[in-house]
């Protein structure tokens, strides 16, 4: 593991309105992720985990505190600037899959690569095959995702996380939809990629068997991380 830093949250916040009430759903987050970590985020439903994933994807800004992913501070960076670091450096994992039905596995896997125009067919097809061998289901590319069990469709929405070649994936509860024979193989697919790709991956759980499944975990409970 490097001890480069990829990512660094200092005094982070971010509130939201529920009705006329002000609700603080993270408190002064100071975090830092480096290159080629394995890290868990454990909590509750409702105790921060996604909007603090949402934060470091540059899905939302934070109300308070400074975010800089691999040099830059994603405050002082546009609309297109941030959909460019999230279509090229970072990729997500849902727990519902989020797969298109009537496209077959490798259709999925190969749309985030149709936002980067300078990639040829013929340089997305190798990247979307390559991916597919790395989660294993290279035999099930032309099957329609409701052809697929829900280990194999989670398979599918890691290949589309990997095919970008990101520095960093993002996964919220992934598990969280399989069962437990499967959430530790999908575990240990992660694990295994995080060691051969050196990605760095940063997932939100609030399964308590997997913590001593992965090389940091951090807790956070209403709001703040311990």
């Amino acid at each position: 593991m490097t001890s480069q830093t990829l990512v660094s949250l200092k005094g982070v916040e971010k509130r939201y309105l529920l009705g006329e009430v002000e609700v603080p759903a993270l408190k002064s987050i100071d975090l830092e992720i480096a290159l080629g970590e394995f890290t868990a985020l454990i909590g509750v439903s409702g105790s921060g985990k996604s909007t603090l994933l949402n934060l470091i994807g540059s899905i939302d800004v934070p109300d308070k505190g400074k975010i800089v992913f691999d040099g830059q501070d994603i405050s002082a960076l546009s609309e297109v600037e941030l959909s460019h670091l999230r279509n090229r450096k970072i990729g997500f994992i849902f727990q519902s899959f989020n797969l298109i039905p009537v496209l077959t596995a490798a259709e999925n896997i190969e749309l985030p690569l149709l936002m980067q125009p300078e990639l040829s067919p013929a340089e997305r097809s190798e990247r979307v095959q390559t991916a597919l061998q790395d989660v294993g289901i290279l035999d099930h590319q032309n099957h329609l995702p409701d052809r697929l069990s829900g280990g194999q469709r989670q398979r599918v929405a890691i290949a589309r996380a990997l095919v970008t070649r990101p520095k960093l994936i993002l996964a919220d509860e992934p598990t969280a939809n399989l069962d437990s024979k499967t959430a530790h193989k999908i575990i240990d697919l992660l694990l295994d990629l995080n060691r051969k790709k050196n990605v760095t991956f940063f997932f939100c759980s609030h399964d308590e068997k997997l913590i001593g499944r992965v090389g940091r975990v951090l807790h956070i409970s209403d709001g703040m991380i311990s």
